[in-house]
């Protein structure tokens, strides 16, 4: 049989871009897309796919090429997953919750040809797009209407575009999409969230996302024409492969551009929604909010990002949720493992049965293998649930590597497996559980403490509605558990630091347990809804048990003027006295966290002793931390920043 070998009937691309077109043939009379009053057909969805992609090819997009989009969850969106690659150009979604000059770094690093913008990000583009040094191409843009919505007063523009909505009329519904000439040629290009503040371009093949599209849908066994709620933001790792996936199986999709609770339990009601996914976040804010009430159908909810909590995913099935939980990176083009469930598991009590779902489980099929690692020899660890390591793989859906980062490429992808960087256990029946990022691990008096571990007991408190745990430095035991919590609103008794340690004292290890806990109102997130460790850490440097605020922000970043966002106008803000040019800071009154600090350009910036309190600051990368605390002295010397505005949140 030597003689045979592959030919081109037999090796014919893989790509998802395909299954829009058997959707448009099998389901071409029912809803593909949603969204508010208006609703398209699969057939129609396929044709304006096709117009939009004959229109960026006329528009002299090529090949290889990168388009982005900047948009929420709303029908253009959903179109551009499959009508960029289409044109055979390559897609590049970005989060519509940076700031401008990281989106400008996004679009520089990618050479960006093109960007599709909704009108509420417009702004924040043109800002973006002013960042351009002067001898560098600026991309055209597309502006994503919505005659849904009331649309604000357009800026004055210095640049020409079109509408997509004029690209689809314009375009050509007989345009024959380009069909990659390798399944290996790269059709995403997706940045990471920036947990630790340096994103990362993550380069996807056609092959890579067919294969993670085809075990997604096998392993949550999502049926045909399922009726599914986009919760999860598509442009967060492609919301898991699952635009793809919902013309797999010829389902509804239910747009929606804001996440918020009333309008999912009104559009579960309205539309009958079988299936959604959402990282833990969103299971928080759905079980915590005051519309929360018993479905009256059960609906499926796929979460990953973040190990969930036990205590959240017992709250979100007592609604009605069926919770499946998944793992998994942007890296890996989105979920590939799940707690696939055990029959006999459904006899366990309900608190054992949410323990058991917490886990992040066994590859989906299609994946090849997953390990766990003693980082410095390469051995497997032991199957023991203790023995922790570093979680590694390889499959079909791992990403070709990073985009322009041949070191970034090199450091985690080694010895034939990617390296995540995720520390975590394999149980005796060979489920992974994830314990922590491994910088997240703490090493106290010589034994590794989970943070997460420390995270799920702390959510079990009736008053927590978000926790985080980071090592903080100790001069004894090397580093202590330090613990931030926001409460719960409208709590009758609010429990202080000592009620929080000691709950954990009955429910855990002592050496485990917090030795501060930090009250906020609400934790830094990323945009996709990580908790950002990294500002917890360098907080929880010089925090002790009095009282601590902090701000953090992006350095000239260019945000809108405090008052002009809805988070400041919760409190009034006074100038506040300064003994020097350099910098103007407004201090709200009474003082809270939230603090602006307009730099004019290439000025030292300078912190000194008020009479309320004293301010210093953390700089990393493009990030800046602003300190507050009660001790009147400087703590951080000055630091010097070439930027012109910075907001703090």
């Amino acid at each position: 049989m030597e003689e045979l070998k592959p030919m081109p009937p037999s090796s014919c691309p893989f790509t998802p871009i395909g299954f829009l077109e058997r959707a448009a043939t099998v389901y071409g009379d029912c809803p593909s897309i949603i969204y508010n009053n208006t609703t398209y057909t699969w057939s129609q969805t396929y044709r304006r796919c096709l117009k939009v992609a004959s229109s960026l090819s006329s528009n002299g997009i090529k090949p290889g090429q990168v388009v982005s989009v900047v948009a929420p969850n709303v029908p253009a969106m959903y179109e551009l997953q499959f009508a960029v690659p289409m044109s055979g150009a390559i897609l590049n979604n970005i989060n519509t919750r940076l700031d401008a000059r990281t989106i400008s770094i996004l679009l520089r690093h990618s050479e960006s040809k093109l960007v599709f913008v909704d009108y509420l990000s417009l702004r924040v583009i043109l800002e973006a797009l002013s960042l351009f040094p002067p001898e560098t191409p600026c991309p055209a843009l597309v502006l994503i209407t919505d005659e849904e919505e009331e649309a604000p007063p357009p800026p004055s523009l210095a640049v020409d575009f079109c509408t997509y909505e004029s690209m689809v009329e314009k375009g050509d519904p007989e345009f024959k999409w380009v069909q990659p000439q390798s399944e290996w040629d790269p059709v995403v290009l997706n940045y990471t969230s920036g947990t630790t503040s340096a994103p990362k371009g993550v380069v996807q093949s056609h092959r890579g996302t067919f294969t993670i599209t085809i075990g997604s849908l096998i392993d949550w066994s999502l049926p045909k024409q399922a009726v599914y709620l986009w919760t999860l933001p598509i442009f967060h790792a492609n919301g898991w492969s699952y635009p793809w996936g919902m013309a797999a199986v010829g389902g509804a999709n239910i747009c929606l551009r804001r996440v918020e609770a009333p309008t999912i339990y009104s559009l579960i009601k309205r539309h009958g929604v079988t299936h959604m996914c959402g990282a833990p976040v969103v299971l928080n804010m759905l079980t915590n909010s005051p519309n929360a009430e018993r479905l009256q159908n059960p609906v499926q909810i796929l979460t990953g990002g973040a190990p969930p909590p036990s205590a959240v995913l017992f709250r979100a099935e007592s609604l009605g949720f069926v919770v499946s939980h998944g793992y998994g990176l942007t890296e890996t083009a989105g979920l590939f493992t799940s707690c696939a469930w055990k029959p006999k598991w459904n006899t366990f009590p309900a608190s054992e049965r949410a323990r058991l779902k917490s886990r992040q489980g066994v590859p989906f099929v299609g994946f090849t293998e997953m390990g766990v690692v003693d980082p410095n020899t390469g051995k497997s660890v032991e199957r023991d649930g203790v023995s922790l390591g570093e979680v590694v793989l390889r499959g079909g859906s791992v990403m070709l590597g990073y985009f322009k980062d041949p070191l970034g490429t090199s450091m985690c992808m080694k010895d034939g497996w990617f390296y995540t960087g995720d520390v975590g256990v394999l149980h005796s029946d060979g489920y992974l559980e994830v314990k922590d990022r491994s910088k997240d691990v703490i090493i106290s008096g010589g034994e590794n403490i989970s943070s997460v571990e420390i995270e799920s007991v702390l959510y079990t408190h009736p008053a927590v509605n978000e926790a985080a745990v980071v090592a903080r430095p100790d001069e004894f035991w090397g580093e202590t558990p330090c613990a931030f919590v926001s409460l719960k609103h409208g709590l009758p008794h609010k429990p202080g630091e000592k009620d929080i340690i000691d709950y954990c004292r009955e429910k855990m290890a002592h050496y485990m347990v917090p030795k501060i806990v930090v009250f906020k109102d609400e934790l830094p997130k990323t945009s996709t809804g990580k908790i950002q460790k990294y500002l917890l850490r360098e907080y929880a440097k010089v925090v002790d048990s009095s009282k601590v605020k902090m701000a953090t922000g992006q350095v000239g970043s260019g945000f809108y003027l405090p008052l002009t966002s809805p988070r400041w106008l919760q409190t009034p803000f006074i100038p506040t006295p300064y003994p020097v040019k350099a910098v103007n800071i407004l201090i709200p009154t009474p003082i809270s966290t939230s603090i602006c600090v307009p730099i004019p350009r290439c000025r030292p910036v300078s912190l000194y002793n008020f009479s309320q309190s004293t301010y210093f600051a953390r700089k990393r990368g493009s990030e800046i931390s602003i300190f507050q605390k009660s001790k009147g002295t400087v703590l951080h010397p000055p630091h010097r920043l070439c930027n012109t505005h910075a907001r703090f949140l």
